[in-house]
């Protein structure tokens, strides 16, 4: 079946709808309690948003996520894989899913974004190695950056 092509209208609204839910990641960020990068990011299905996430430790460890000469201890998560993972202990699922981050995803988390069925990736700034978003182009995802939301 084909797709039906979207309207100016469409666009529009749906690009506003995106620097809308950018904004909400950028103040999602701010909770990280990371000192070198913080990093917000918000999962939308259908006009809601299913689950949130930002970088940080695990459940139960110190809220201090990079050591004495700030390097970033390994065990850290970054907020796409935390927003995925809280969606997984849910009852809702990320399939045909929007993901919403500060931050261009790292080549692990693209492998997550994937497999977890997320459809549209929209970020506003850029990861220093960006072969996770070429991963995920080729995979058939629509990969969307806006860098001043």
């Amino acid at each position: 079946m084909k797709e039906k092509a979207k309207s100016t209208n469409e666009v529009l609204k749906q690009e506003r709808y995106d620097r809308a839910y950018l904004k909400m990641a950028q103040e999602w960020a701010k909770l990280s309690h990371c000192t070198r990068k913080k990093v917000g990011a918000l999962l939308v299905r259908d006009g809601m948003i299913i689950s949130d996430g930002f970088n940080g430790t695990p459940s139960g460890f110190p809220n201090h996520c990079e050591d004495s000469i700030g390097e970033t201890f390994w065990y850290v998560l970054h907020a796409e894989a935390n927003a995925i993972m809280k969606v997984a202990r849910s009852t809702n699922a990320a399939k045909g899913s929007t993901l919403y981050i500060t931050l261009s995803p790292c080549k692990e988390c693209c492998k997550l974004v994937l497999q977890a069925g997320i459809h549209r990736l929209v970020y506003s700034n850029e990861y220093r190695d960006t072969g996770g978003l070429e991963f995920l182009r080729g995979a058939g995802l629509e990969v969307i950056r806006i860098s001043k939301p």
